[in-house]
């Protein structure tokens, strides 16, 4: 009886039952659950992408999620890749992200030399005050001895902080519909 009839025809497909197509992600605005989620699934896709290319630390530096400039274009890379690959895409779109993947390890190159992040030690990026500006702060390299360690302790941070300022915001909202 729990048993689907042969006659009843195929299960009925809903919206919910289809994956739905990679889709920009800025950071700036995911929830707290979001930005954990994003996080260990760019590090998992990173970690792939440096083991199977090769990757040396001058194009992905271990502490690339340190800096926003390298999140930026490996979250974008790691996108490009998810559509390029999907099966609904047509069999050039991999030779394209290839094509755009050149391009992508010349601009890591380029901000893995702004910044000064290493295999071994990282920093934060330099930024230059503006006029009227406090001076930049006096850089100063970190250490790490263990960099999934660090990773997971990074994140666990970046998550606290969006989750204080979601409760922050509701609380606020609360506030306001008060009498």
């Amino acid at each position: 009886m729990d048993e689907p009839d042969v006659f009843d025809g195929p299960p009925r497909v809903t919206n919910a039952d289809i994956p739905e197509p990679p889709h920009p992600v800025n950071w700036n605005l995911l929830t707290a659950h979001e930005l954990e989620q994003e996080w260990l699934a760019l590090n998992r896709w990173v970690d792939w992408l440096r083991r199977t290319y090769g990757l040396t630390v001058a194009v992905v530096p271990p502490f690339w999620h340190h800096h926003p400039e390298m999140v930026w274009e490996l979250s974008a890379l790691h996108l490009h890749w998810l559509a390029a690959y999907d099966p609904e895409q047509n069999a050039s779109a991999p030779l394209g992200w290839h094509r755009d993947f050149a391009d992508a390890r010349e601009r890591l190159r380029y901000w893995v030399t702004a910044c000064g992040t290493r295999g071994d030690r990282d920093r934060p990026t330099r930024q230059a005050a503006w006029p009227g500006e406090d001076s930049a702060p006096t850089i100063q390299d970190f250490t790490f001895t263990n960099r999934d360690t660090e990773f997971v302790e990074f994140v666990i941070a970046q998550v606290r902080k969006r989750q204080e300022a979601e409760d922050e915001f509701y609380a606020n909202l609360a506030d306001d519909e008060a009498p």
